[in-house]
């Protein structure tokens, strides 16, 4: 194919691939932003509402490995497609349930296995499609818009949420998201998913070795990318501690704060605003430079924002003070995530082999999120018995003593050696001075 064609094909992926996920996020957020205020105005119970994220959680991580041999082993598009009309018929199960007997925690908890298991796939085909739909000039361009595409949706989607709930039936959320999946499906069908794909497997035939030889394949692949493997032992204690802010988060501001359906939403959308107005910021700026050393740095500033989430637990704020402290907070909680995500996510893109991607990135997604299910468990039981306050204020401390361990100076020159040699440079001058 002509080298313009392709590119101009490319720009079309871009735009369609945003568009689609603005389109399916946004029903997505609707949609969890309703079942999460049902779940809680319900039982009035973390507990609940941590099953509920378990059951989004576990699947995941389970499932992970799995979507990550089909990503590799077969067609990407099909894969994508396929998981997306999946969706649209769990959505359609729930809204029949719905109307005929009514929602129950045990039809919304298995709705949401199954939309974690179809989201599985889908996430970890479309992460590993990225530098086949796109070339490789404007990666960390199509992944911030990635991001500011679901920032988008999460600005609107729980301000529409807030909004809507109470006054609308909740058949009315799930025709929502039921919609939008659809969209999503005709979006994504007219995307060329092998544009700029170097995937050798495919070329030279079907594989013979069996699943798990070639999951195996994966591991050890794996094991040769040191700077990879250390990004994956961060992400497997961070995510078991952010459990607290998971569960906690919603739980103190609806239960414990009392605040009201939109002005949740609101916060929420704050946390939305700040990811896209980074997500913007970095897709019109050239690659960070060292993207471990600047997502060690987030990490600890996220940290510190966890603790600040008991801190009106702690000093009684009026109504609106509190209110925009938590806005204040949620938006900052977003620039610090997208600080942290995209830049990691770019390095890995460019690092890891077409071949190999989505076994790599469902190795990462499956260890980031292993312990997160316990952690769900143990912050939901915590948060009915003990202070909310001490429990976030305790998992920051861990937090950034654990990002201070696994991030130390000898892992960040092992991933960045370019510092080494920069300050050489720069003693060099001085003394030279």
């Amino acid at each position: 194919m002509d080298e313009a064609l392709k590119l101009k094909r490319a720009t079309h992926n871009l735009w369609t691939f945003t568009t689609s996920r603005i389109i399916s996020s946004f029903g997505a957020q609707v949609y969890t932003f309703a079942i999460s205020f049902y779940i809680l105005q319900l039982t009035g119970s973390a507990t609940s509402f941590a099953t509920n994220l378990i059951c989004n959680i576990l699947p995941r991580t389970l499932m992970a490995p799995f979507a990550g041999y089909v990503a590799d082993k077969y067609s990407r598009k099909t894969i994508v497609i396929a998981a997306q009309i999946a969706t649209t018929l769990a959505i359609g199960g729930l809204l029949t349930v719905s109307l005929i007997s009514g929602l129950s925690l045990i039809a919304i908890y298995t709705t949401t296995v199954v939309l974690s298991i179809t989201s599985t796939f889908s996430g970890v085909t479309f992460t590993s499609s990225i530098t086949g739909l796109i070339d490789e000039a404007r990666i960390q361009k199509a992944m911030s818009m990635n991001q500011m595409s679901i920032s988008f949706a999460a600005i609107g989607g729980p301000a529409v949420g807030g909004l809507l709930y109470g006054t609308v039936s909740m058949p009315v959320f799930l025709i929502m998201y039921m919609a939008a999946s659809i969209i999503a499906v005709i979006l994504e069908s007219t995307m060329n998913f092998k544009l700029f794909a170097k995937r050798k497997e495919l070329v030279e035939g079907k594989p013979k070795e069996t699943m798990f030889q070639n999951m195996k394949a994966g591991l050890s692949y794996l094991k040769l990318q040191p700077v990879l493997l250390s990004i994956i032992w961060i992400s497997l204690f961070i995510n078991l501690l952010f459990g607290a802010f998971m569960v906690g988060y919603a739980f103190i501001l609806i239960e414990k704060m009392k605040m009201l359906s939109q002005h949740f939403g609101l916060t929420e959308g704050a946390f939305a605003v700040g990811m896209l107005l980074m997500s913007i910021y970095l897709s019109t700026r050239k690659d960070v430079k060292y993207p471990l050393l600047v997502g060690k740095r987030g990490i600890i500033v996220m940290g510190l924002i966890m603790a600040g989430i008991g801190l009106p637990l702690i000093y009684t704020m009026p109504y609106n003070f509190m209110f925009a402290y938590y806005a204040t907070l949620m938006f900052s909680f977003g620039v610090t995530q997208i600080v942290v995500n995209t830049p990691l996510m770019v390095m890995m893109q460019k690092r890891i082999d077409d071949d190999y991607k989505g076994r790599v990135f469902s190795i990462l997604e499956t260890m980031a999120m292993a312990l997160m299910p316990l952690g769900m468990v143990v912050y939901g039981f915590l948060y009915d018995i003990w202070p909310a306050q001490w429990i976030l204020i305790g998992s920051s401390v861990m937090l950034i003593g654990l990002v201070l361990i696994l991030a130390r100076p000898s892992v960040i020159r092992k991933a960045h050696p370019e510092l080494d040699k920069s300050k050489t440079v720069t003693t060099t001058v001085i003394q030279e001075q």
